[in-house]
């Protein structure tokens, strides 16, 4: 029984640990979200074409930092502010905003499942830490981009979700297309880019704002 424990322990030790050994890895290559295993490994479709950070429309990174976690190039990989303001909202009955940054979505796309569970943000808040540690910022949205789901039916990165959505690669985005991607990222599975809603379009015209203002440039400089 002993031996028994010691190698369950060492099983999921090994689990636990496997993440933070393969990060200093994906600084290359094209990885895969643990979604996209999911659903290879039980024959759903599955479309997504790699594409680098500089080969997208400079809107769309733009874009998805204004809706997504505008302190981006700030943050150490959680947002610690958005943390407390989810914690006071739990405390006062309020309905629970997402407070998780770009960093912790790629951890939690990369290595963990979906859906909310405390076991799961225990080991997103360590891990997102070690990305945004050992990865560049430009790096870390560029795995984003290519591992998010961005359309219904298996489309994941920016690629696909702007291919299904637009019919044009994600180079060609205008800033209101890009927008619009943006706005569909926390369910592209309700939401859509192709055939946008009200509020679709109406955070899309926020988004659009916002992302003018959005110094990304300065946040590689610094985050090299």
């Amino acid at each position: 029984m002993r031996r028994l424990i010691r190698t369950v322990v060492l099983i999921v030790l090994g689990l636990v640990l496997l993440p933070y050994a393969l990060t200093p890895l994906y600084s290359l290559g094209h990885p895969v979200s643990t979604l996209m295993i999911g659903r290879y490994l039980t024959g759903e479709p599955v479309t997504r074409t790699w594409v680098d950070l500089d080969d997208m429309s400079e809107a769309l990174p733009r874009s998805v930092i204004a809706a997504e976690d505008a302190k981006f190039c700030f943050h150490h990989g959680i947002d610690w502010d958005s943390v407390r303001d989810v914690i006071e909202d739990a405390q006062d009955g309020d309905v629970v905003r997402g407070g998780s940054t770009i960093t912790q979505q790629v951890a939690k796309n990369l290595f963990l499942w979906p859906g909310r569970s405390v076991i799961r943000k225990a080991l997103e808040f360590p891990l997102a830490m070690w990305i945004d540690l050992v990865l560049p910022k430009k790096r870390i949205l560029e795995l984003y981009l290519n591992v998010a789901e961005l359309g219904p039916g298996g489309q994941f990165g920016a690629e696909a979700g702007s291919h299904y959505a637009f019919g044009r690669p994600a180079s060609a985005l205008s800033p209101r297309e890009a927008a619009l991607l943006a706005s569909i990222l926390p369910n592209p599975v309700t939401r859509s880019a192709r055939n946008p809603g009200p509020g679709v379009r109406r955070m899309a015209g926020t988004y659009v704002v916002r992302a003018r203002s959005a110094e990304i440039s300065d946040c590689w400089e610094r985050n090299r």
